[in-house]
Parts: C-alpha cells; structure tokens; sequence
C-alpha cells in the first residue's frame, strides 16, 4: 500500500488574546486616542484599559478598566517612586488576568501620553510575573500578544514636538528627574506604529506631516480625520485590518537588521528626505562628537550603527529625536566574537555581515540613517564625512590599535537608567474603587 505524503504541518494558532495599543501625545491626539478606544470597545468581547498621570504630583498613577457598560477606576501608588514600574506593575499582570476570561477576546491598551509603546511591547515579551494565583511564573507575552500599534498625531502640532529639545518635566507631563525628551516620544510613537490615525485641519498640514509619516512608517496606512467624533467603529476596524501581514506589531527592533523598513520615498518632498550615510572606515570619536551638532536642527531622526576607531570590538548604537540624543551599545561586531559565539548569532546577521565581510576588519562598518525635515542633507553627509578617520589615522587603527586607544574619547561609557530593569514583577496592590463607575 502507497501512503501519500500529507504534507506539511500547518503550524499551531495563536491562541493568544490579542492587543491593540493606542497612543497619542498632544491633547489634541489624545482626543483621537479616547475615540478610537471608543470606537474599538464596541465589539463584543473587548477590555479597554487607559492609565493616567494626571495626579502623578500626588504620588498616584490612575487606571481605569473598562469592559462593556462598566468601567472601574484605580488608584496605583508609585512603585518606589518609578512611574514606569508602577505601570509594569500593574499593567502585566492585569493583562493575564484579562486573558483569563472567556468573556475578553481583545485586550486595548490607552497609556498615558507619557508612556512609549516600545518599552510596552518589551514589557510584555519580556518582563516575567510573579505572584499571580493559578498561574506559572513567567512573561505576560505568554497569553497576551501585540496585535497592532496605532499612532494617533495632531498634524497641526506634532512636527513641533517631534523636532524640539523641550523635555517631559518642562512640559509638565513627568517628574523632574525624568530627562527625556518631548520629540523622544512623539518620535517614539510613529515609529513603533503599524497604523497612524492623523488629525489634519489644513492641506499644508497635511502634506509636510505626511511626508514625514511616510518616511517614518512606510509600511503604516494612514487613515486622515477631520473631526474625531465623527470616526465609526467599522473605521476603527477597517483600519486595523488594513495593517499589512509582515507589521512590525510590537516586536523588538533588532539594531543589526536592516535600518529602512519596507520601502520609503527616497526622493526629497516637500523639505523632507531620508538621508543614507555608510561608511566602511570608522569614526574619529572626537571629531563624530563636534559633527553630531549637524542631526539637531532641521532633524526629526537619525538612527543607525557605529564604528568608533576606539571602541574596535563594540557596535555604537545611536538614535536622535529632534534635540535629544541617545548613544549606547548593541553588542559586539562578528569579527570580535569566538568561532562559538557567532554560531549563536541570528543567521540573517551572520548572511548580512558575509556580504560586507572585509579581510582587515571584519563586519565593522558605519551606517545610518537621517529623516531631515529642513536640514540640507549635503551638509550632513560633509559633516559626518569630516568625522571619519583619515587615512593615517586608518592605518593606526589597523596596525597600532593600542595607540588609537588613547585617543580622546567623548563616548567612553554609556548612561543606564537604574529602573530600567527587567528584573521580576510581582503583582501590584491598587486601591480600587469597586462603585463600578467612573470618578
């Protein structure tokens, strides 16, 4: 007897509940975040959950759980002060519990404007839970996962805070020794987004913010709104299942893939390009450190991988929004790693870095990407050009590294925020107020 063969397996559904977060920075936008939740929350069978900071002075943070007519409010006590651990606190293991019901199917998520999906989406995937009854330790991404991303923007105001220097203290939205900055978030948002929702009242409005957007988050559909109130569920809906099948939907970006997602104009419009810098050769960190003054003005984005000819075996990783700067690590290069330690390496790094692979120096190599909404982008290429190390000063790096050592080094050693841990969570303690309504 012939057996056929069946062919492949299918794989296993998601069983996960899903998520749809929603966010928004301006009051404006946030009005688009209150009515797409709205909008969401009329199908059956799904939990809207908004945590705010508005009585953050008086040491609280305010949630409140909606499902069907009923909504509940409570109040959370700062977690040792830490605005975001509160929220992991809370938020994490709220959301296995919501998992649990059959009556909940989709789970939507409206954090306070102060909040950054990102770090959301980390949490989830990666934060483990402890202390919840019935149920094993482990991460919330074991029930729940990250559906969509929805970026609600005020075109009217946006591009201001996505290219200031103000920070969310100065804004009044943050403690005082929270340093980050306004366009962080507001940058933040769009990019982490699988769909933006635009609030647009005039053509110029829209024309410079959506070149923006379409350079930003080229594979997100926009969905542009005159009046808010006037946004339908089948809207809300339509827009979600609009979102393309390879969305990002909260996975964590990996600083070793390719920096252009999909695929974005490349041509200059309206005052807005995206700038492409690679170089083969590393930086001077001295030099790089005077020539960063070229992202800050005109900028909304730069974003990319560093060699610094005095950090040979680390990858630099850097980032900006408007006025604010972020430089930290991301590992290190291949050609710094044992025969072992590239075997556990993502393959597509290790296809990427065979292509580029030089017989001197390996995998290192400098790339990044700058999104200038004003700036001249020939300006930025000299600038950045300026701060490659010359050929003299290659030839120390290849063969007298212990000299290029000593060089003056501005980014020498990088800043960790002491609450940004990954350490376990146990269930926080809400005072909730049971009435069943709103307060």
């Amino acid at each position: 007897m012939v057996v056929s063969d069946p062919g492949p397996v299918p794989p296993e559904p998601d069983r996960r509940v899903p998520v749809v977060l929603v966010t928004g920075f301006s009051a404006e936008a946030n009005t688009v975040v209150d009515r797409v939740a709205d909008a969401l929350a009329a199908r059956a069978g799904t939990a809207v959950v908004r945590h705010e900071l508005g009585a953050l002075r008086e040491g609280v943070v305010r949630r409140t759980l909606r499902t069907g007519a009923r909504s509940v409010t409570s109040v959370l006590e700062l977690a040792h002060g830490c605005v975001s651990c509160t929220l992991r606190a809370d938020l994490l293991p709220l959301l296995t519990t919501l998992a649990a019901r059959d009556s909940i199917d989709r789970i939507v998520l409206a954090p306070d404007p102060a909040f950054e999906a990102e770090a959301i989406c980390r949490a989830i995937d990666e934060v483990e839970i402890t202390g919840v009854v019935g149920r094993v330790d482990g991460p919330a991404g074991r029930d729940v996962r990250v559906d969509a991303v929805l970026a609600c923007v005020d075109a009217r105001s946006w591009l201001g805070d996505a290219t200031g220097d103000e920070t969310l203290a100065e804004r009044g939205i943050a403690t005082a020794d929270d340093d980050r900055t306004v366009a962080q978030v507001a940058v933040g948002q769009v990019h982490v987004a699988d769909a933006v929702l635009a609030l647009g009242h005039s053509e110029l409005d829209r024309t410079r913010v959506g070149a923006v957007l379409s350079r930003l988050a080229p594979t997100a559909p926009v969905l542009w709104l005159d009046d808010p109130s006037r946004l339908r569920p089948a809207d809300a809906e339509a827009l979600v299942s609009s979102i393309p099948v390879d969305a990002r939907r909260g996975r964590i970006f990996d600083a070793h893939a390719p920096l252009l997602r999909g695929q974005p104009p490349l041509v200059p419009e309206d005052g807005v390009s995206l700038i492409e810098f690679a170089a083969d050769r590393p930086f001077h960190p001295a030099r790089l450190h005077e020539a960063l003054d070229v992202l800050f003005d005109g900028v909304v984005t730069a974003r990319g991988r560093m060699w610094l000819a005095t950090q040979p075996d680390e990858v630099v990783w850097l980032e900006s929004a408007g006025g604010g700067l972020r430089v930290g690590g991301a590992g290190r290069w291949l050609a710094a790693m044992s025969d072992s330690e590239i075997e556990q390496v993502d393959p597509a790094r290790r296809a990427l870095a065979s292509l580029r692979w030089d017989e001197r120096f390996g995998d290192r190599h400098i790339s990044l990407v700058v999104l200038a909404h004003e700036a001249d982008p020939v300006e930025i290429r000299a600038a950045l050009h300026w701060a490659l190390v010359e050929d003299e000063e290659l030839r120390l790096v290849e063969r007298s590294p212990e000299r290029v050592a000593d060089w003056d080094d501005p980014f020498g050693e990088w800043h960790a925020d002491p609450c940004a841990t990954d350490d376990p969570v146990d269930v926080a303690q809400p005072k909730d107020r049971q009435s069943g309504e709103t307060r």
